[in-house]
């Protein structure tokens, strides 16, 4: 065979990977002595591996490289012969393993990406589930108030603006029977930042006496400003001021919004 032959028929390649039998492998070793081309085509084969291993492995520098030839007794355009295998048992066992490496990384990670979709559906579930416990819970709250409301036994009392706010009103829907008390405010302006609206149940006579039924916290939160306060007694009239945050133990008169007699 012609040094073209050779090196077109593949056998140089397996030749530096060390898969061919003793007597290929010496035959081509002393080819590689006499013949330049097939010298050339072994070391432009070597250098194509170790061009590719480079991608894996770390970076080196040529000093430690030179150092490492020498240790290991490589001179310059030197043809380093591989030892031959007796068969492909042990390159076989090799791909085996890396095939079982790759599968079981496959494997976890397909696990991994399962676990947090799963992950993802529970905290989907869980906000869902509270969005239709608020929902079912708004939706009894509305039926009790419009019960409330339509009930023949409930009293209407309108509360009209007052000199702080002219503009201002406001409706108390009160169940004498049921004591039930709720406050329509849709007619109240937002309260300032810290400030907040109270609730006044007032006897009028023989003393002006006013008691605190209740603080409407969350004005701005809710969407249809009716709030739920505490039962009145017997009140003659009804007013609200804005107070500071918490609540006042008194109505601050000259912060009075609105103000009806039942």
């Amino acid at each position: 065979m012609s040094a073209s032959d050779i090196i077109n028929s593949g056998d140089l390649e397996l030749y530096v990977f060390g898969i061919l039998n003793e007597d290929e492998t010496k035959q081509l070793a002393d080819l590689s002595k006499k013949d330049a081309a097939i010298q050339d085509e072994i070391l432009s084969i070597e250098k194509s591996i170790l061009q590719l291993s480079s991608s894996f492995a770390p970076n080196i520098s040529l000093e430690v490289y030179e150092k490492t030839k020498v240790k290991i007794g490589i001179k310059e355009g030197t043809v380093i012969t591989m030892k031959p295998k007796s068969s492909l048992s042990q390159y076989l066992g090799w791909a085996a393993s890396i095939a079982l490496l790759i599968g079981i990384g496959y494997q976890y990670n397909q696990k991994t990406a399962i676990g947090n979709k799963i992950v993802t559906v529970e905290k989907e579930k869980q906000k869902l589930n509270e969005a239709v416990a608020a929902s079912e819970s708004k939706m009894k709250e509305t039926k009790e108030i419009l019960n409330i409301i339509r009930d023949t036994k409930t009293t209407t009392v309108t509360l009209g603006g007052q000199a702080v706010a002219p503009t201002s009103y406001a409706k108390i829907y009160w169940n004498k029977e049921t004591q039930a008390v709720y406050v329509d405010a849709a007619g109240l302006p937002e309260p300032p930042e810290g400030m907040v609206y109270q609730v006044w149940s007032l006897k009028l006579s023989p003393t002006l006496t006013p008691t605190s039924i209740g603080l409407l916290d969350g004005f701005k939160a809710d969407e249809n400003k009716i709030f739920a306060v505490s039962s009145t007694g017997n009140a003659e009239a009804f007013g609200i001021t804005l107070e500071p945050a918490g609540g006042s133990a008194s109505p601050t008169m000259e912060q009075l919004y609105t103000l009806g007699k039942v």
